[in-house]
């Protein structure tokens, strides 16, 4: 409970530079472009673009407002994605922040966390405008959206700090993760309706045991079809989430003075 705390004091101490810094990140990765911040637009939609015309024209996927139900689907997959993926070695390319200055090093995440937060939520405002256009029926279920994106974040944020610390340790966790996720990503329903594809009794399994399937499907139901969430396993998720960010604070909270010793 004491490490716990002292987590939430430091948060409260340090969040101030998270938000800096994920400003001052967000302001570098457009420095040197012309179109400056409409990249974070462009991209976005022409991915949703290419999977569309893929998937629903090449290969005729048949799932109601598609184009948004695929975009729905790849911006609940990136924030998932760059959270992992960027976790990994996210000590080690912070080299010389953490060897000569004292900073938790949980904060280097949750300043992660903000940029792919910021994106995030640039693609579900895109989201509403096509459904506006599409003209997609609006309910008040969209609210529920909010509890869906809170276990998003906390189960990814709990799986990166442990993905962060064993990253310090085997040079090669950042390729299998990718592996991994590559996998993950096709099986998880991105761009095709795992209910309407597979079994009825696979696909119950796979919805439930593959969080980012599950909690894709969850976004979609009430953003575009007006249904309430899945109460029970949004709730387990959110334990699950809560417990692996206890985990991965203790491992950084046991490891992070031999971290400038390792990388």
């Amino acid at each position: 409970m004491n490490k716990l705390r002292s987590f939430f004091i430091n948060i409260k101490k340090y969040y101030k530079y998270a938000i800096r810094s994920a400003k001052a990140e967000l302001k570098s990765e457009v420095a040197d472009s012309y179109l400056n911040w409409l990249w974070w637009v462009i991209e976005p939609l022409c991915f949703m673009l290419v999977y569309t015309f893929v998937f629903g024209y090449i290969f005729k996927a048949s799932e109601e407002y598609f184009a948004v139900f695929i975009f729905i689907g790849l911006a609940a997959w990136e924030f998932f994605n760059r959270m992992l993926n960027g976790s990994v070695k996210l000590i080690t390319k912070n080299r010389d922040l953490v060897t000569k200055v004292y900073l938790p090093k949980y904060i280097l995440l949750l300043s992660k966390s903000f940029t792919y937060l910021f994106k995030l939520m640039i693609s579900f405002i895109i989201a509403f405008v096509l459904m506006f256009f599409l003209k997609v029926p609006l309910t008040l279920n969209i609210l529920f959206i909010i509890p869906i994106l809170i276990v998003l974040y906390i189960l990814s944020f709990g799986l990166g700090l442990i993905l962060m610390n064993l990253g310090v340790f085997f040079d090669d966790l950042a390729n299998l993760v990718n592996i991994g996720l590559r996998l993950l990503f096709y099986i998880s329903g991105v761009f095709y309706s795992i209910e309407s594809r597979l079994g009825s009794g696979f696909s119950t399994v796979l919805l439930k045991a593959n969080p980012i399937a599950f909690l894709m499907q969850e976004f979609r139901n009430t953003l575009i079809y007006g249904m309430h969430p899945d109460f029970l396993f949004l709730f387990i998720w959110l334990i699950i989430g809560v417990l692996l960010t206890i985990l991965g604070i203790n491992l950084i909270n046991k490891n992070e003075n031999s971290y400038a010793k390792v990388i």
